[in-house]
């Protein structure tokens, strides 16, 4: 009896310390643990990160520095944790090599809401479409298209290519192009493109807009016509400077020639 008492006694003291220290090591580590993550969220937050993402990458990483507490623990226990860790590697490149599409959009997702190359609201071309951007998810972005289409763009892709924001500036340049016939008046024609233009309220005088002959081309006489508005009046500035600058030519009799080729016949008599 005496001789079993005596084992549980050292059996206690040898392995009560090593419990013990394991229990200090795994309350401190979870401690710590829930700090960094608040640490963390606060980071995140001060620079206007989306909560998805701040949440996310708050509980991630917790989990990972509980996992790290979690081996330190069993290792103070005294039970190997060598084959734990080459499991925990293993599983870790298998779920990593199966979902890599899945985390290349999670970290372009990241990387988007960090470093905000847009925010919802926002006019963009990315990925091979224009649209405007609806919702930024943490693996995809939404953009409805002018024509009131849905396109769900992998996160991956928008991040792999140019990304075009018409929106970020607040104003846009309306890019147009005019043609007068060779034998009609330039200055006449570029005084009325100015009356046309100067017209609408909409067109910003800072910058001013410019109108300059282009090009002298096959068959027409180019003006560059490129006013600035803002970007809500874009669209509604170009029609309507398509249709005025066509009624004011006409009621000046300035021709907008469309492409056309002499031919001349010559009759070789034997």
């Amino acid at each position: 009896m005496e001789d079993t008492i005596a084992k549980i006694y050292d059996l206690i003291t040898l392995y009560g310390v090593k419990v013990i220290a394991a229990l200090a090591i795994f309350i401190i580590g979870r401690w710590v643990a829930k700090g960094f993550r608040k640490i963390a969220e606060r980071l995140m937050e001060k620079r206007n990160v989306d909560p998805t993402i701040t949440g996310f990458v708050g509980n991630l990483t917790y989990v990972m520095l509980l996992v790290f507490v979690i081996i330190a623990a069993l290792g103070q226990l005294g039970i190997q944790t060598t084959s734990f860790i080459a499991i925990l590697g293993a599983a870790g490149l298998a779920i990593g090599l199966a979902l890599q599409g899945s985390l290349a959009n999670f970290a372009a997702g990241f990387l988007m809401l960090i470093f905000r190359p847009f925010k919802v609201g926002d006019y963009v071309e990315a990925a091979g479409v224009a649209g405007t951007v609806e919702v930024i998810q943490i693996f995809t972005t939404t953009l409805k298209t002018p024509d009131n289409k849905t396109v769900i763009v992998p996160n991956s892709n928008v991040t792999g290519d140019n990304i075009v924001n018409w929106t970020v500036k607040g104003t846009r340049r309306v890019d147009m192009v005019f043609g007068i016939g060779y034998d009609d008046d330039i200055d006449k024609a570029k005084q009325i493109l100015t009356d046309v233009l100067s017209k609408d309220e909409r067109i910003l005088k800072d910058p001013a807009m410019l109108i300059a002959v282009s090009e002298l081309a096959d068959s027409s006489v180019n003006f560059v016509v490129r006013p600035w508005v803002n970007i809500a009046d874009y669209w509604g500035v170009y029609f309507d400077a398509m249709e005025n600058v066509k009624k004011a030519f006409d009621e000046a009799g300035i021709s907008i020639p469309y492409p056309q080729q002499d031919v001349h016949m010559y009759q070789h008599n034997e």
